[in-house]
Order: structure tokens, then C-alpha cells, then sequence
């Protein structure tokens, strides 16, 4: 303990906290390799969003709340699924970033489900969704959820009309089955412009560390901007419930929409301080006898940086 005390501490410390920070501002990296011509459209499309310091201290003190919401829900055992939905480039995968960045990955897991197969179209719509729910203690967050029939699907001819009827039928009475069994169900759909979605998209395509996020499924979203609006309309009428409405979190403002988003999560769960136990660092057992094994050089990662 001698080595890391006094001055020699607080310079670790520091240099801890350095490397925090650094996290925090690489993932923040946006609009890497922009080309001027994208770049001067898109900063005239909006108004100055807030102060990269302002936002890095909401953000942090959000997280923290995020934290006691974690320990609460596993010290009672309870059960949390958060839905997010939206349109393609509308902010989701950036708010559950931030949401799970600090939080315990075995209390708070994404689920984002890839189309589903033969045998999974064969069964009961909600089937391949119900494995995924939390148990006690655990909380989910859905990148995409069942609402897909009737949205992408329906838009898109993967679901016929009659199936889609279908899901508006048994939806309500699906998630008030969860709501009864004790699921905390929050649902939030993330409202962009159509302006907004095409700037966001040609970002996409002009910055190859996003090209990845870009489908042809994505792209088919564009030609029928129209139809989606039209299915998002009618979902969000008929599937609202009182034991689990919809909360529509406007997005064009990347980082405004995030801190609403999960200032708004905050207020949905009724979580409270938990007792925690002091933490002490016991003393390492040294053994005399014991000599650390040198191992081959090959075993090693090469040093290239």
C-alpha cells in the first residue's frame, strides 16, 4: 500500500479519471469524416444544441440516478422492459448507449433481435420475444420490439393485413398480461422530421465508420416515409394503454433527446436509496514460497502502441 499512497495516489487517481474522460468524449465522436458539403448543410439545418460541459454534466448526473435505479431493481427483485422504438436514424441506439454505459451488463442487457427465421415465423408472434424478458432483478432494453409487425413489417409486406389486425387485437391484452405479472413496461417511440432523417442518413453514407448502420431496408424506409407515418399514427392510437402508454421523445436534437429520454426513465420506475454495504479492501496473502511463472513471449499481445 505504501507505493500508491499520499501524492503517488491522487496521480493515479487523476489519471484514472483521465481515461474516464477520454471514454466519455470517443463515444461521443460523431460526424467523423464528413464532407464539407454534408457538414455546412447539416449545421444550418440546426440551432445551436447545448454546450458540450452542460451536457457532460446532466449526462453524469443522470447516470448516477441510473446506478440507484440499478441497485434498486435488483435489490427488490423487480422487472423492467423499456421499448424503444422509431424511425431508422432516430436516436434509439444512441439514448441506450448512454443508458448502459455505466450500468452492470448482467442487470441491464439490450436485446436487439435479427429478422426472424423459418421456425420463429411459424410461431406464435410474441414467442421469440418472451425468452428475452427480464426475471427479478433484471432490467431489458428493446432496440426494436414486437411493434415491428406493425410497423417494418406491415410497411414493408412481411405481415398481411389480417395479421396486423391480428396484433392490434392481442397486443393490449400481451402487455397487460406483463404489466399483472409485475413487469414495469415503459415505451417510447423517437420522432424525427423527414429532414432530419435524410441529413442523418447522408451522414451514413458519407462516413464509412457508419456506413454499417445503413440497410437496404433503411433505404426502402425513405421511399416510404409516407406509409410508415401513417402506421406509426395508427400504432400509437390503438396500442397506448393506460398500464403501458406511449411516450414520444422528439429527436432531432441528438443530445437533448437523450437526457429527456432518460430524465423521463427516471420518473417511470419508483426507485429508492438503497443500504449499501462499506467496502474494504482486504490485505493480499503473501506466500514465500510462491514464485510468479515466467511464460513464453509468444503468449503475449504484441506491443505495437
Amino acid at each position: 500500500m505504501d507505493e500508491i499512497d499520499g501524492k503517488g495516489a491522487m496521480d493515479w487517481l487523476r489519471a484514472e479519471l483521465a481515461d474516464t474522460r477520454d471514454e466519455d468524449y470517443e463515444i461521443e465522436l460523431e460526424d467523423v469524416v464528413l464532407s464539407r458539403r454534408v457538414r455546412r448543410i447539416y449545421e444550418k439545418a440546426h440551432p445551436p444544441s447545448l454546450e458540450r460541459r452542460d451536457y457532460f454534466h446532466e449526462l453524469l448526473r443522470l447516470q448516477s440516478e441510473l446506478i440507484k435505479l440499478q441497485d434498486w431493481v435488483a435489490h427488490e427483485k423487480k422487472k423492467v422492459v423499456v421499448l424503444f422504438e422509431g424511425r431508422d436514424a432516430a436516436g434509439k441506439g444512441g439514448v441506450i448507449k448512454r443508458i448502459t454505459q455505466r450500468l452492470n451488463p448482467r442487470v441491464c442487457r439490450v436485446v436487439a433481435l435479427p429478422a426472424p427465421t423459418e421456425r420463429e415465423s411459424s410461431q406464435w408472434y410474441f414467442q421469440r420475444y418472451v425468452p428475452h424478458l427480464p426475471a427479478g432483478g433484471e432490467i431489458t432494453l428493446f432496440d426494436r420490439s414486437w411493434y415491428n409487425r406493425a410497423g417494418v413489417e406491415r410497411v414493408m409486406g412481411f405481415a398481411t393485413e389480417a395479421e396486423v389486425e391480428q396484433f392490434f387485437h392481442d397486443v393490449p391484452e400481451f402487455e397487460r398480461m406483463l404489466v399483472r405479472s409485475g413487469v414495469i413496461l415503459v415505451k417510447y417511440w423517437f420522432s424525427i422530421t423527414d429532414e432530419e432523417q435524410q441529413l442523418r442518413f447522408l451522414i451514413r453514407i458519407h462516413d464509412p465508420m457508419k456506413q454499417w448502420k445503413l440497410s437496404p431496408m433503411d433505404l426502402q424506409a425513405r421511399v416510404r416515409w409516407e406509409q410508415y407515418t401513417k402506421a406509426k399514427e395508427e400504432m400509437l392510437i390503438r396500442t397506448s394503454i393506460p398500464e403501458a402508454p406511449w411516450h414520444i421523445v422528439e429527436g432531432n436534437d441528438k443530445k437533448r433527446a437523450r437526457l429527456n429520454c432518460i430524465d423521463h426513465l427516471l420518473t417511470q420506475v419508483p426507485y429508492g436509496p438503497i443500504a449499501q454495504e462499506e467496502v474494504t479492501l482486504p490485505e493480499r496473502v503473501h506466500n514465500p514460497e510462491y514464485e510468479r511463472r515466467v511464460l513464453p513471449d509468444e503468449l503475449y499481445v504484441p506491443k505495437k502502441y
